[in-house]
């Protein structure tokens, strides 16, 4: 039987492909994405982090049970004392200073998928927020599950390899699988039959603020 992120992936399915097909994609797959490309997509990845702990911080406001509470600040806790320096070394790893990478402005794309799960969870409750945050957390191990099983993906000669395996990986797949979990359980206890269409759309309006952030990346290669 398939989950709330399965019905939601169906009811808005040309979204999902643009952004799991998009050739920004395709491209870490098979190596052949331009370097300068990467490193803008990763300047990028850690200005959008920063966001997503505001999101998950927003997220302890509207949550009624404190389990959700928790869940949310462990979110916060996760990307403000790990995930930020975590990002910070692998962009040194390609040759960025990570002094330069704080002060970099945030591209419109960046700002335009930030702002609207912002936008979103001030407007909607928690699960309109966790549906807008669901694309990339679940995605982003989807796409690299996805790419792993393409002849050469991990091979030590695609520059990409260690992006697809971090993300493909049993530990992140515990990440999105919890969030899989939590929309079960959010739309178990908030969502109408009424309301689903609504939900679907800001899950496709999120998937299509994902292509274009790898779009972003694209064109700065």
């Amino acid at each position: 039987m398939p989950d709330f992120f399965d019905r939601l992936r169906a009811a808005r399915a040309p979204d999902w492909q643009a952004y799991v097909g998009h050739r920004f994609v395709d491209a870490l797959g098979d190596g052949a994405l331009p370097i300068a490309a990467f490193r803008a997509y990763l300047i990028q990845d850690y200005l959008f982090l920063i966001q997503f702990a505001r999101a998950h911080a927003l997220a302890i406001v509207k949550s009624r049970r404190l389990a959700d509470m928790r869940a949310a600040a462990k979110g916060v806790a996760a990307i403000l004392e790990r995930e930020l320096d975590l990002h910070l070394a692998y962009c040194r790893s390609w040759g960025l200073d990570p002094d330069e990478v704080e002060r970099m402005p945030e591209h419109r794309a960046t700002l335009a998928y930030t702002r609207y799960v912002m936008d979103v969870g001030l407007s909607g409750d928690l699960l309109d927020l966790h549906v807008a945050l669901a694309p990339c957390i679940v995605g982003y191990h989807e796409i690299a599950t996805g790419l792993a099983v393409r002849p050469g993906a991990l091979d030590p000669a695609n520059p990409y390899a260690a992006w697809i395996a971090e993300y493909a990986g049993e530990v992140y797949g515990e990440v999105a699988a919890a969030a899989r979990g939590q929309l079960d359980d959010l739309a178990a206890r908030l969502l109408a039959p009424s309301r689903f269409d609504d939900v679907a759309e800001i899950f496709g309006t999120a998937c299509r603020l994902e292509a274009d952030f790898w779009e972003m990346g694209w064109q700065a290669g």
